[in-house]
């Protein structure tokens, strides 16, 4: 097979870490009836080992967009290109934290880490208000939601597409970090 998956991801893992990452754990799926396969990669700053901020990357892959890359490949020997990005591939980076005593104002936090993420790499911004137990009251948990698009292609052959990305995710988790302790009390 042409298209290397197993080692992408396992590249995309330790250019993380190049990027100030620390990886815990990977989980790959494969739908059986389709061949859909995703990753989901448990990742945080190495700055912030002990908490409080969870990262999870998960990555899906469309069998056809592999196919397709894999018969491009078998076709032609030069290194291929991707100028309509038809090899995309989505990037979904979810943040989360534990319960918040003093959340944050959600538009001003989405303000904020807009200016941290740019166009480049939108951030939704939620909360989710919810009880345990009634007589425990209400818990606020935050959400933080970035979806990006990345070639397949570049994956491959130009790992250092990626760079701006992880660099830009890197930074408004560290933020975020930097945050919570206001948040959680």
């Amino acid at each position: 097979m042409a298209v290397d998956l197993a080692g992408t991801i396992t590249y995309l893992k330790d250019h993380a870490v190049e990027h100030g990452f620390h990886v815990h754990d990977e989980r790959h799926f494969v739908e059986t009836y389709t061949l859909r396969q995703a990753w989901e990669v448990d990742l945080h700053p190495a700055e912030a080992c002990e908490g409080p901020l969870d990262l999870h990357l998960a990555i899906d892959l469309d069998p056809r967009i592999v196919l397709d890359l894999e018969d491009l490949l078998m076709s032609s020997s030069d290194t291929p290109e991707d100028p309509d990005g038809r090899f995309a591939v989505p990037f979904l980076f979810n943040w989360g934290l534990p319960a918040l005593a003093s959340p944050p104002d959600l538009i001003v936090l989405s303000a904020e880490l807009a200016g941290i993420g740019g166009v480049d790499l939108p951030i939704e911004v939620s909360a989710v208000d919810s009880f345990g137990a009634l007589s425990d009251g209400e818990e606020r948990r935050l959400s933080l939601v970035a979806g990006v698009q990345h070639s397949l292609v570049d994956l491959m052959y130009r790992q250092d597409s990626l760079c701006e990305t992880l660099d830009r995710v890197h930074a408004v988790s560290m933020y975020i970090v930097d945050q919570a302790p206001d948040w959680i009390g």
